[in-house]
């Protein structure tokens, strides 16, 4: 059974990148029915924290990947959290030394790099020299009886690793231009190569989906799988996510984390459904489609090998597309709280009318957070500053607001039962025939006195919601600016 994993490091929030390759993992994993499991890499004691191992799960809940075994869920190779594991590697690590395969160092962080600037210096690779490899008893406690702290490297043999990637083809390392690399540090707990090793082997991982920055890492961590005793799986190492400007995408090029497009407003089938085009496609011309139709078709051996550009235009027009889209009361509850932090509206608020506002805004915007601003007209009256003052300056315009004025005056209410408002429809048709005028020299005056913007939600949704009596007093305060000019 095929069974992947995403390992983070809580180091700092997950970035698209990260959650791009969460969602290769996870599809792949749906896609033949295996399990996707999640496990935390915080071993880096002092940068991992404990608030983003929280928010990294909340975001990967909110992006709608669950696994099977981690964190929450539990299953039958946890722990799942490096931290509490650090008996196993410990564990593994003295089978290494008890089998010749590993060794102490004792070589201070100071010697190391003095070694690897000699070696740029000469144009040699800066790999360590194996010194501690072939130590004397004699050398050895020595070095314990003066109190010197030790490394455990792991023994690499002087030969070419190859292996086939899933995306990338046959690979091959040299790795007598590694030299012995460290598999527990000073401190007792475990690099980055052995943790890694010794959980995807202890878990029965099958395939490894990975960034590229982690191809040269693979010859090593094959290696430590022969030496434990445990075939490797598959690996495969997938392109990464770069910029316009066709640098590593970071926050310079704007949101970098899922939280941070969370806090915008995009709807997480969005962000998934962009995510998954960067590097792959469903093998036709669809730029939309659901996560199901995705799990259909997803491979690995179909990610492309170039690195994947993040265009921030289409996801705000994916997004745009499943705003559309959205069930209308769910879209209308995922707006309340925009509508509140704006100070729009507070508690007791009138639910009905906050979701055919919902409705009549949507169209047109990509996220959730510009739901308010779209909306602030129907709360507030509008400010009609001096270029809306200048639209309105014309016999035209001013003979549209006074007819409109005068037919609202005529009326007991406006007709709510269709979104669009029947009753102001008719009426701005009686205008339009009495005034010889249609389209946007209709149109626009009317959308100005009510608004304050030239663009905005379908003019005839709009009316109803304001109801009668707001509509008739923002066109009585437009005409008075007009009057005034």
């Amino acid at each position: 059974m095929v069974r992947v994993r995403f390992a983070p490091s809580p180091t700092g929030l997950l970035h698209i990148g990260n959650a791009r390759t969460a969602l290769f993992n996870w599809l792949y994993a749906k896609r033949y029915k295996g399990s996707f499991i999640l496990r935390v890499e915080d071993t880096d004691v002092a940068r991992s924290e404990k608030r983003y191992t929280e928010q990294i799960i909340e975001d990967l809940r909110w992006l709608g990947l669950d696994w099977q075994e981690g964190p929450g869920v539990g299953g039958d190779y946890g722990p799942y959290i490096q931290s509490e594991r650090l008996h196993l590697y410990r564990e593994f690590s003295h089978k290494l030394l008890n089998d010749a395969k590993a060794y102490h160092c004792y070589c201070t962080p100071q010697e190391l790099e003095e070694r690897r600037q000699t070696a740029r210096s000469a144009g040699k690779p800066p790999r360590y020299d194996n010194r501690c490899r072939n130590l004397s008893d004699e050398q050895r406690n020595a070095f314990e009886g003066a109190g010197r702290p030790s490394s455990i490297r792991f023994v690499v043999s002087e030969e070419v690793v190859a292996f086939e990637d899933l995306v990338r083809g046959r690979c091959a390392f040299d790795m007598g231009l590694v030299g012995d690399f460290v598999i527990m540090k000073s401190d007792d707990t475990p690099s980055f190569h052995f943790a890694v090793a010794v959980d995807d082997a202890l878990m029965k991982i099958t395939h490894v989906i990975r960034g590229e920055d982690h191809l040269s890492n693979t010859p090593c961590h094959i290696l430590l799988f022969r030496a434990l005793g445990y075939d490797p799986p598959l690996f495969a190492h997938i392109s990464l996510t770069m910029g316009p400007d066709r640098t590593l995408l970071s926050k310079r090029h704007g949101a970098a984390s899922v939280s941070e497009y969370r806090r915008l407003g995009y709807l997480p089938e969005a962000l998934v459904n962009y995510m998954a085009l960067l590097g792959w496609c469903p093998g036709d011309k669809r730029e939309k489609f659901n996560i199901e139709d995705a799990v259909k078709k997803f491979d690995v051996k179909d990610i492309s090998k170039s690195a994947s550009i993040f265009d921030q235009q289409k996801l705000d027009w994916l997004g745009s597309q499943y705003l559309r889209e959205a069930n209308l009361d769910r879209l209308t509850d995922l707006s309340i709280p925009h509508f509140k932090q704006s100070g729009l509206i507070q508690d007791g608020f009138d639910r009905a009318k906050i979701k055919s506002i919902v409705e009549a805004v949507r169209p047109g915007l990509s996220r959730l957070l510009q739901i308010p601003d779209e909306a602030r007209f129907f709360f507030e009256e509008p400010t009609l500053d001096k270029k809306v003052t200048e639209l309105l300056s014309s016999n035209t315009a001013e003979r549209i607001l006074t007819a409109m004025l005068k037919k609202l005056q005529q009326i007991s209410g406006l007709d709510k039962s269709s979104p669009y408002g029947d009753k102001f429809r008719e009426i701005v048709k009686d205008i339009g025939v009495e005034t010889s005028l249609k389209g946007k020299a209709l149109l626009m005056p009317i959308r100005l006195a009510l608004t304050g913007k030239e663009r905005g939600p379908e003019l005839f949704a709009i009316a109803p919601i304001l109801g009668l009596e707001e509509c008739k007093k923002r066109i009585e305060n437009a005409l008075l600016i007009l009057t005034k000019k």
